[in-house]
C-alpha cells in the first residue's frame, strides 16, 4: 500500500508516467504477496511462517482509495477467517498473542462488505469500551 500511495501522490502532482509506473509495481507486488502468503483459507503473518495469520488492516486503504491493488477475494477471505478468531473483546492482532488494538480492529471492520459483518467486529470493541 505504501507503493500504491506513492503512485497516488505522483498522480496528484501530475506526474502521470511515474504514477502509472508505481501503480503497476504495486499491483505486481500484491500478486506476489498473495501467492507467497496464501495459506488456503487466509494469508500468513509472514511468508515463511506456516499456520499463522495477522490482521491485514492496511488493505482498508486499497478499498477506501479505490485503487484495486488487491483482488476483492483477498478481503473477503481474510474477513471470513478473522471471524473465526474473534475473542470476547475483539480480534487479536495476529496468531502470536491475544492482545489487540481497537483502531486496527475498526480498520479491519471497515473492510466488511455489509453492516452485519462490520458489527461482528465492532460489537466486541464496544463491549470492551
Amino acid at each position: 500500500m505504501g507503493v500504491a500511495g506513492y503512485s497516488e501522490m505522483a498522480h496528484m502532482l501530475g506526474l502521470y508516467d511515474v504514477a502509472e509506473k508505481y501503480a503497476g509495481i504495486a499491483k505486481k507486488m500484491a500478486v506476489k504477496w498473495e501467492e507467497m502468503a496464501n495459506e488456503g483459507d487466509h494469508y500468513r503473518l509472514a511468508f515463511d511462517r506456516n499456520n499463522t495469520w495477522s490482521q491485514k488492516y492496511n488493505i482498508i486503504w486499497d478499498k477506501m482509495w479505490n485503487l484495486n491493488i488487491f483482488p476483492i477475494n483477498v478481503i473477503s477471505k481474510e474477513i471470513n477467517y478473522y471471524l473465526t478468531k474473534q475473542n470476547l473483546y475483539g480480534l487479536p492482532l495476529d496468531s502470536r498473542r491475544d492482545y489487540t488494538k481497537s483502531d486496527w480492529i475498526m480498520w479491519t471492520a471497515a473492510m466488511s462488505s455489509d453492516k452485519e459483518t462490520f458489527q461482528k467486529f465492532s460489537d466486541p470493541v464496544y463491549k470492551y469500551i
